[in-house]
């Protein structure tokens, strides 16, 4: 496996036990992407399932999770023909950091929808969007490839549009191939909408459940980012994930803490 693949392995050490070691290199600042996590989870709990995708995750975030070996441990709720359910634990220095209930199935890369809703709008070609990185480099952005809508992207100027939405196109920078880990890290991927409504600063993801809709075409895949409701120092997030033949394959939703201060 290449950078993702390795940064997101697992390795069994007894029945429903796995070891892993978190990748800084999916990090944001010293906390680790919530997606990335996601992912980890998500290859300890098909490993463990007769199935082959992570088609449906709820995962609630306890604590921050750092760089360095962890523990995944991998409980059975139910084992059918169609679906598996297990409760999937990361574990780090003996406290639980995130916990998931993860359905895993197989989904046929071949189906087509029998009814899909209206697309969203376009996102403008590659060449037209932003890729920005942080000046200082490292971590997250030195393996996550996003190319942002600039429309929504006003706030790195100090121009919020005050509409909570972000949008943009992701790949791997290494070369591994777009596959079900790879969406669990999309639908976290973007920076929090609420930075559109003039907030800034770390917005601590809480809660997130997303699914998998279908096995995704390889090539860039378009993430389009909203939200409904800032309030009380919470907001949500609502993301679709669009694989380079047009179909939804991802949607999530988050809820989240408001980040402390206003731009």
């Amino acid at each position: 496996m290449s950078g993702f693949g390795e940064a997101t392995a697992v390795k069994q050490v007894d029945e429903g036990r796995y070891e892993t070691v978190l990748d800084a290199g999916y990090g944001i600042g010293e906390a680790m992407n919530g997606g990335y996590l996601m992912a980890v989870l998500g290859r300890a709990a098909v490993d463990a399932s007769p199935h082959a995708h992570t088609v449906s995750t709820a995962a609630g975030f306890h604590r921050v999770a750092k760089a360095g070996p962890a523990e995944v441990i991998v409980e059975s709720r139910k084992e059918g023909r169609t679906a598996a359910a297990s409760r999937v634990t990361l574990v780090q220095d003996g406290r639980p950091i995130v916990d998931a209930l993860i359905t895993t199935g197989t989904l046929d890369a071949a189906a087509e929808p029998d009814w899909a809703g209206a697309a969203p709008p376009p996102i403008p070609p590659l060449e037209e969007c932003t890729d920005f990185r942080p000046p200082a480099g490292g971590g997250f952005a030195d393996n996550v490839d996003m190319r942002f809508d600039r429309s929504t992207m006003g706030w790195l100027d100090g121009q919020p549009s005050g509409r909570p939405e972000v949008r943009g196109w992701f790949r791997h920078r290494d070369d591994y191939a777009i596959d079900a880990y790879s969406l669990a890290l999309a639908v976290d991927a973007l920076p929090p909408v609420a930075l559109n409504l003039g907030l800034q600063g770390w917005a601590p993801t809480v809660e997130l459940t997303w699914h998998m809709r279908a096995v995704p075409a390889p090539g860039w895949l378009a993430v389009h980012g909203t939200g409904r409701l800032l309030a009380d120092g919470w907001f949500d997030e609502e993301v679709e994930v669009w694989d380079s033949a047009g179909r939804l394959v991802a949607q999530s939703r988050q809820i989240a803490r408001v980040p402390r201060t206003r731009s």
